[in-house]
């Protein structure tokens, strides 16, 4: 790699539903992409605990709902359209305090003619949601449904407890492989023997998957990682790499897809030969 973007360097993404404009963005910075898609967002067919949820709301027994995506909130729309119009859950929300965490919760309210109470600033990890609680809306003796995205966050319900809050979590969707997993297989190949030089993960789902399908070579594609950059979008990615062993060089000045792609770019040329010199001299 040189200062000119990536310079022709091959860099490996897990995006699914941005793949299109995340290779079209390393092309951009004179990059090679390589897509290993990681995951599949799969609505739960029998939500019984968005149906539960729903019942909750009616009865007025929630308090406090937590918003972890936009997405999510959406996926409920859909979930419960049959039993319940968006009008009415619209009213129903509109009884309770609204969390959202991030902008693209608040944009998902916005379209239900909803605003939040509390937005949690960025990097809007569970941590910042906690802290934020703390100083604006307080949970002790309050029932807190917790619309969560796919992968439960233990850390952040036991906070909540912790906090005097009786946790209601409420998966709205999940994550699950691709139907066809192969370009993750390449992936660990890749990874294991260096053949990429740059890995970029933007979500902790992707780390997730991607260590279930490497499996037992999962030790033999950390080693390999050890001369590729590995960049991650944000912390709660960031900690999720970390969790499975892998040392994080490089993340945005915001947790942006464009700016993780293009700041990379600016730095790889400098990360590079950080990685070469400590392959070489461990």
């Amino acid at each position: 790699m040189d200062d000119a973007g990536f310079s022709g360097a091959r860099v490996l993404f897990f995006e699914s539903r941005r793949g299109t404009e995340t290779a079209e963005l390393i092309r951009r910075h004179r990059g090679e992409p390589v897509m290993a898609p990681a995951l599949r967002e799969v609505p739960l067919d029998e939500n019984h605990a968005a149906l539960d949820y729903l019942d909750r709301l009616e009865k007025g027994q929630i308090d406090i709902v937590v918003l972890m995506t936009g997405v999510g909130l959406r996926t409920l729309v859909e979930t419960v359209a049959p039993r319940c119009s968006a009008e009415r859950l619209a009213e129903l929300l509109r009884q309770t305090r609204l969390v959202a965490r991030g902008p693209k919760p608040v944009a998902a309210l916005r379209d239900l003619h909803l605003s939040a109470d509390v937005v949690v600033p960025e990097p809007n990890t569970w941590r910042e949601i906690l802290a934020t609680l703390d100083t604006q809306l307080l949970v002790a003796g309050k029932r807190v449904a917790v619309q969560e995205y796919g992968i439960s966050n233990v850390e952040f319900l036991e906070g909540l407890r912790q906090r005097g809050a009786d946790v209601l979590p409420v998966p709205i969707y999940r994550w699950t492989l691709p139907e066809d997993v192969e370009p993750l297989r390449r992936a660990v190949n890749s990874l294991t023997t260096g053949d990429v030089d740059a890995a970029l993960f933007t979500s902790a789902t992707q780390v997730y998957h991607l260590f279930e399908v490497a499996a037992e070579r999962a030790d033999e594609m950390r080693r390999g990682c050890a001369g590729v950059i590995i960049a991650s979008i944000g912390p709660v990615c960031s900690e999720a790499l970390r969790k499975h062993g892998l040392e994080v060089d490089f993340e945005p000045t915001h947790p942006k897809l464009g700016q993780l792609v293009g700041e990379l770019a600016q730095a790889a040329a400098g990360l590079s030969a950080a990685k070469r010199q400590q392959t070489n001299h461990p």
